[in-house]
C-alpha cells in the first residue's frame, strides 16, 4: 500500500511536469535527460506490476563448452550519448569528439572478458603470455591475451560451431553503451564507478610492477566490482577488441552503427593493466592492426 501511494505521487509529479513542459527531471525514469510520454508509460507499468525500476536485473544466459562455463548478460536497447560526455573531463581526447546520440537494439555481452580457460576449451591451446609457459602460476581465470582481432574471429567461428550460436565481437557502440551501464547508467567516468580502484586493474594497482613477479600483469576476471549491468573489467585488465574499423566520429545521430566500411586498424576499448587511469575511462578509444598481438590485448563476446 505504501509503495502504491508513493508511485501514485511520483506519477502525478511526472504528469504535471510533462504537461507543463518544465525542466524538472525527477520523473526521468529512463535517465535520457528529459521527461517524456515514455517515462509516464513506464511508470504506469511499474505501478501495475508493483516493481521498481531498480528491482529489475538484466537477464543472464549461461553456456558451457567442453566443461568451461561462461555467462552472457542481456543489454536492453536504448539511446545514449557516445563520446566526450562531461564526466570524462580533461581525459577526453580528440577522437571521442563530437559526442553524438546513438540508439541500439537489445543484445547480449559477456559478463567477463574471455578467459584463458574458455579459450583453451575451444581452441585446445593457450596463447597467453601470463601463463606457465612463461613462468607464471597457472590461473586460467585470467583473461586470455596475446590474441589478435583475426585470432578472435577464428575463436568465434569455432565457438559457434560448438554451440550452434552466433557469437561475435561487440560493435564499438555496443561496447561503450554496456560499459556505461546501459539504461541503468549512473554516469560514471569508469565502468561502474568514478573511483578507478573499485572497478579496474590498471598500472597503479596491480600487485607488482616488476616483470617476472607472480602478481605482475593481468588479474583473474571478476575480482573488482561490476558496473551497473553486472559486467566486470570493462575498465582495465585487458584491452578489448571490437568489431569495427577505427574512424572519426560524426555529430549525426545513429542507429546500430557498425563503424566505417574500411580502415587501417580495428577498435579496442577499455584500457588495461599496463596503462594509466586516463586510458581506462568508458569513452576512451584505441586501435591496432587486426593482426597485432600483445600481452594486454583480449576481448569480450557479444551475441
Amino acid at each position: 500500500m505504501k509503495k502504491t501511494a508513493t508511485l501514485l505521487f511520483v506519477l502525478s509529479l511526472m504528469l504535471a511536469t510533462f504537461t507543463a513542459g518544465a525542466q524538472d527531471l525527477r520523473g526521468d525514469v529512463d535517465y535520457d535527460g528529459k521527461v517524456s510520454i515514455a517515462d509516464v508509460t513506464t511508470l504506469i507499468d511499474y505501478l501495475l506490476s508493483g516493481q521498481w525500476p531498480e528491482d529489475e536485473q538484466p537477464m543472464i544466459e549461461t553456456f558451457t563448452v567442453n566443461g568451461v562455463t561462461f555467462k552472457m548478460v542481456t543489454v536492453e536497447g536504448g539511446t545514449f550519448t557516445m563520446g566526450a560526455t562531461p564526466e570524462q573531463e580533461s581525459d577526453a581526447e580528440w577522437d571521442v569528439y563530437p559526442a553524438h546520440q546513438v540508439t541500439l537494439s537489445s543484445y547480449c555481452i559477456g559478463e567477463t572478458e574471455v578467459t584463458q580457460a574458455l579459450w583453451q576449451a575451444v581452441m585446445g591451446s593457450n596463447p597467453s603470455y601470463f601463463s606457465s609457459n612463461n613462468g607464471y602460476a597457472t590461473n586460467l581465470q585470467r583473461p586470455v591475451e596475446y590474441v589478435s582481432w583475426d585470432d578472435c574471429q577464428t575463436f568465434i567461428t569455432k565457438l559457434n560451431e560448438l554451440t550452434g550460436k552466433t557469437f561475435r565481437l561487440p560493435t564499438e557502440a555496443e561496447w561503450e553503451f554496456a560499459a556505461r551501464g546501459g539504461k541503468k547508467s549512473k554516469g560514471y567516468k569508469y565502468a561502474g564507478s568514478n573511483t578507478i580502484n573499485e572497478v579496474a586493474w590498471y598500472w597503479y594497482n596491480i600487485p607488482s610492477q616488476s616483470s617476472g613477479n607472480q602478481g605482475y600483469g593481468t588479474q583473474p576476471v571478476a575480482t573488482k566490482a561490476p558496473n551497473e549491468l553486472g559486467l566486470y573489467d570493462m575498465s582495465g585488465n585487458v584491452w578489448e577488441w571490437c568489431q569495427d574499423w577505427y574512424g572519426d566520429y560524426s555529430s549525426e545521430s545513429q542507429t546500430n552503427p557498425m563503424g566505417p566500411a574500411s580502415g587501417n586498424g580495428r577498435v579496442n576499448r577499455g584500457g588495461s593493466w599496463f596503462h594509466y587511469a586516463r586510458r581506462c575511462y568508458v569513452s576512451h578509444r584505441n586501435d591496432d592492426n587486426q593482426s597485432y598481438t600483445n600481452y594486454y590485448d583480449g576481448f569480450r563476446l557479444a551475441l
